[in-house]
């Protein structure tokens, strides 16, 4: 093995903990501000499933992405990833701006404000969900070059 090659697969794992973190550090964000928010929300629907248990549901998916893809970058973990972000930045815009009535179990969760905890958890999931495609491509891309 070449110099060449061993420096750019050091450089690619360095990039790839330093992805890894980042993305795990926004699934940390997001769990963190729902795991806050969840009481507040449980109360418009004590006996249901509630905001609050969405929103704990969400915390614990994202902690259990971030753990995934600390421990192993792959595709999974970072499609894993992708999918928690995405999904809970996909909700929380929908929410804002669409007034969807309640669905079965799931209450209408319509919310048309923007306050600090909303914004940094919108952020930290678009952050997280662009990186983390960001990841999946470059996982994809060394397999196929390999």
């Amino acid at each position: 093995m070449t110099s060449r090659v061993r420096a750019r697969r050091k450089r690619i794992s360095v990039m790839d903990v330093v992805l890894r973190i980042l993305i795990a550090a926004a699934l940390v964000i997001d769990a963190v501000v729902h795991f806050t928010l969840a009481p507040g929300y449980q109360l418009s629907a004590p006996d249901g499933i509630g905001g609050g248990n969405l929103f704990r549901i969400e915390a614990v998916a994202a902690l259990v992405a971030a753990i995934y893809l600390l421990i192993r970058s792959s595709r999974p973990a970072y499609g894993f990833a992708l999918l928690v972000a995405g999904a809970g930045f996909i909700a929380v815009i929908l929410y804002r701006y669409v007034d969807i009535p309640a669905l079965g179990p799931i209450p209408g969760m319509y919310e048309p404000v923007w306050f600090f905890e909303k914004s940094l958890s919108a952020i930290a999931e678009a952050a997280g969900a662009i990186l983390a495609g960001i990841g999946l491509a470059r996982v994809r891309r060394d397999r196929t070059a390999a």
